[in-house]
């Protein structure tokens, strides 16, 4: 059974720091092309950052030199760095995994950024 599981989210001030943790299991994480997606409410769920398995990085425009997208192969967990949050990073933020057709998604997790 695939699994990937979020942490790290919550409430910051405008200009804070969180990191996102998400861990999967029941797949080999080496291969899987990783990512972070987010949605706010009444908006569509929208890229934030991937890295696929060789660790090639991409980010949505929004988060570019803010965020970054780091995985660990070893504890089979992919991580979000956010710096400089702005009220409008508010949403739920889901990790992904994808390979050769097959996607996978966490259940989410809040950040919510206050001004």
């Amino acid at each position: 059974q695939v699994q990937l599981v979020e942490s790290g989210g919550g409430l910051v001030q405008a200009g804070g720091s969180l990191r996102l943790s998400c861990t999967a299991s029941g797949i080999t994480f080496s291969v899987y092309a990783m990512g972070w997606y987010r949605q706010a409410p009444g908006k569509q769920r929208e890229l934030v950052a991937t890295i696929t398995s060789r660790a090639i990085t991409n980010y949505g425009d929004s988060v570019k030199g803010r965020f970054t997208i780091s995985r660990d192969n070893a504890k089979s967990t992919v991580y979000l760095q956010m710096n400089s949050l702005k009220p409008e990073d508010t949403a739920v933020y889901y990790c992904s995994a994808g390979v050769s057709g097959r996607n996978y998604w966490g259940q989410g997790t809040q950040v919510t950024v206050s001004s």
